[in-house]
């Protein structure tokens, strides 16, 4: 196939530092990818090699439209290549969910996420679970600072279970306050990228925005505001009612959290699993679960997840 990028920067990103881009197509369809002058070569199975110029001809529109290739998104291309859904890796990639304090482009990475997007969009209450790294917790934090710019929501709370509220959080010096913020940690950090340290400072001063362990919800009823329940996995059955009870007129809320890595102790249900048996089909309410193929982190991340999901498969079966 005959390759026509405009510059030598085109090519290098297309084809990525010491060629690892092509690297990774060549794994994933089992060719062999070279270039001679314009003219990209592909060897291989013929099945296998249409697939591979069907990538990267998506791959080039992508670059020239300012979109970013990796070694991730090129194992995505190539698994939608296979479902015969291809182009609409440009529908997931055209949808900008969030613009960063810096003019980073926030924008779903996977199918999963694109569902999980519209679902918020749509109903007052999104349950996602799925497991590390498929962006549960940093879209709905783009979401609800958007909501809260397009003043659709008058604040933003956002709240985790301490699972070691208990005996040992007693033990770890400062006020409350500065007992729970190694929970709250990965909320702050989400926030910072998002919206800047200034921003978040001055929204927390206004009252606009808070942050607060889980249990300091009881008793409130929380209106026109877009709440977030982040490893909701770690709630209790009642934790978790009361949690939802809270939800006033005119909020949105997310729930979200990874049901293969509960911290309760053991023989405790989750209240994250009872709510998507008990939710199920009830009006306004969507449940979204993400998989392994969502992963967006380091592509390790997703290896890593297989490698325990087929695991704890195996050691299933064997019980």
């Amino acid at each position: 196939m005959q390759l026509s990028l405009e510059s030598m920067e085109a090519y290098l990103s297309l084809f990525g530092m010491n060629d690892r881009n092509m690297t990774a197509l060549e794994q994933e369809l089992d060719v062999m990818i070279s270039l001679r002058g314009q003219e990209i070569q592909i060897q291989g199975d013929k099945e296998n090699a249409l697939l591979a110029e069907q990538v990267i001809g998506k791959l080039i529109e992508m670059l020239r439209k300012g979109e970013i290739v990796d070694a991730s998104r090129i194992r995505y291309a190539v698994a939608l290549a296979r479902e015969g859904r291809l182009d609409e890796i440009e529908e997931i990639l055209g949808d900008v969910v969030a613009i960063t304090h810096r003019g980073r482009r926030i924008q779903c990475k996977t199918l999963g996420q694109r569902e999980y997007v519209s679902a918020v969009r749509e109903n007052e209450l999104t349950i996602a679970v799925g497991p590390a790294g498929t962006g549960k917790t940093y879209l709905a934090m783009a979401m609800a600072v958007v909501a809260l710019k397009n003043k659709e929501v008058e604040r933003i709370v956002l709240t985790r279970p301490a699972v070691e509220a208990g005996e040992r959080l007693g033990f770890l010096p400062g006020d409350m306050t500065q007992k729970v913020d190694p929970y709250l940690r990965p909320l702050y950090d989400a926030l910072y990228e998002i919206m800047g340290v200034e921003s978040y400072q001055r929204l927390v001063e206004r009252g606009t925005l808070e942050v607060a362990p889980l249990a300091f919800m009881r008793g409130r009823t929380l209106g026109d505001a877009f709440i977030i329940l982040d490893e909701a996995q770690n709630t209790t059955p009642e934790q978790m009612k009361m949690f939802l009870t809270r939800l006033g007129a005119a909020s949105r809320c997310i729930v979200t959290g990874d049901i293969s890595q509960i911290d309760l102790p053991k023989g405790r249900k989750s209240g994250l699993v009872e709510a998507m048996e008990v939710l199920k089909g009830v009006e306004g309410v969507s449940i979204v679960e993400l998989t392994a193929r969502d992963v967006v982190r380091h592509e390790l991340v997703q290896k890593i997840v297989r490698a325990y999901e087929a695991y704890e498969t195996k050691e299933g079966e064997e019980a």
